[in-house]
This record gives structure tokens, C-alpha cells and sequence, in this order.
């Protein structure tokens, strides 16, 4: 009594004899496939070369995606250095915060850019960089873990900003003394595009801005 084979029972039996179709190569050219790419009926070694330039398209596929990711990665660390260049180069302190919100805009291309800082030197109480913040803009500061980024839910410390009216979208940044917890400023991004600073958007970069604007301003406060 013959018993018969399921699929599973032969692609079993294949895997355990690696050398079947070297004793039986005649075979190789006897079996036919359907393509399920173009339906065509294929030879067993013309099915296997098409599924091996299947796997190469994904392979370059997923190659091109990393390039592209790769040169976008290096142009933000360029855009990073350029402004943080700019920080560096400021003649004075009392014009680095016009330094480093200029350079985002420009930089960056970020539409709007303002700051505010408590706690400022006598030297400084006058300029526009710290002028009055409401305590809520400052509960707020102290509240944030990581940027902020989302809608302009009529946040007071958006009001800061030259045309608040347009801002749909906003990003705002804590600024923290060393690596604590004190904060004394906020740093604040604008746009009338909704989804330039969307809530689900990774904010590591941001907190790179953030930090590297906190080191720069801690020289005008008290």
C-alpha cells in the first residue's frame, strides 16, 4: 500500500536530503511553476532566479531608503554646526539671543523664533529678552519633561512671538541649567503649517537645540 505524501512530508524530506536534486538534476528542468509576478509557467531554476530578484529589489530598496536617510542625518548635523557656529561667533552676550533665534529661522527655516529668560543679570533686566513672564509660562516650563510639540492651544509663551495670530503648529523648548531640573526660559518655534512641528514628531533633535541653547544663555542670568 503506497502512502501518500503531503506537501509538508516532501519539503521535509528535500530539507533532510540536501543533495536529491544533484542525483537527480534532470528534474531541475521537468518541474514547472506558476509565477505568481507574471503567471507565467516557469522552469524550477527560472521561478528560483525570480525569486532572487525579488529579494535584490527589497535589498535595494531598503539600501536607497538608508542613503536618503543618511544624507538627510548629515545635512541636520551641517545645519547644527552652522548654527552653533553662530553662537560661537556672537561679538557680545547681550546679542546672543538674537543670535540664536535668527539662526533657527535661517538655518533651519524655521518660520518664527523667540525666547524668553528669568533670572537675567541686572545688566540684562531691560532687554527685550526678558521682559515679564505670567507665572503660568514658567509652571509650565518646569513642567516639561521633554519639548513640547503640537497645536498652539493659546499658549501664553506662542503670544511672544511677532505674528501669533498665524501660529497653528509649535514647538517649545525648556531651558534648564546644566543637566537639572531648574529651568529659566523658554525657547519658542512658530509655524502656520499644522504639521511643521506635529505631536507625534520625535523631539530628541529639538532637546539637542534646547540644551545647546541653554549653555550658550547661561552668561546673562544672575
Amino acid at each position: 500500500m503506497t502512502i501518500p505524501l503531503d506537501s509538508q512530508s516532501v519539503a521535509l524530506f528535500l530539507t533532510k536530503t540536501p543533495h536529491f536534486f544533484e542525483e537527480h538534476a534532470a528534474l531541475l528542468g521537468q518541474i514547472r511553476l506558476s509565477s505568481p509576478l507574471t503567471g507565467r509557467t516557469l522552469s524550477l531554476q527560472e521561478r528560483q532566479m525570480e525569486v532572487m530578484r525579488e529579494k535584490y529589489k527589497v535589498l535595494e530598496l531598503q539600501l536607497a531608503d538608508l542613503l536618503r536617510h543618511g544624507q538627510a542625518n548629515d545635512a541636520i548635523a551641517h545645519k547644527f554646526q552652522s548654527w552653533t557656529r553662530s553662537l560661537l561667533q556672537a561679538r557680545n552676550d547681550v546679542d546672543l539671543p538674537h543670535v540664536l533665534a535668527n539662526g533657527l529661522q535661517t538655518v533651519f527655516g524655521v518660520p518664527q523664533a523667540t525666547l524668553r529668560l528669568w533670572r537675567v543679570a541686572p545688566d540684562y533686566t531691560h532687554a527685550w529678552f526678558a521682559e515679564d513672564v505670567v507665572e503660568d509660562a514658567m509652571i509650565f516650563a518646569r513642567s516639561l519633561a521633554a519639548p513640547y510639540c503640537g497645536a498652539n492651544n493659546d499658549f501664553d509663551a506662542v503670544r511672544w512671538l511677532e505674528d501669533a495670530a498665524s501660529v497653528q503648529s509649535t514647538a517649545i523648548i525648556p531651558l534648564r541649567l546644566g543637566s537639572g531640573s531648574e529651568t529659566f526660559g523658554l525657547l519658542v518655534l512658530g509655524s502656520s503649517d499644522p504639521q511643521r512641528f506635529a505631536s507625534g514628531m520625535a523631539t530628541d533633535f529639538l532637546s539637542e537645540i534646547g540644551s545647546t541653547a541653554s549653555a550658550a544663555l547661561t552668561c546673562l542670568l544672575d
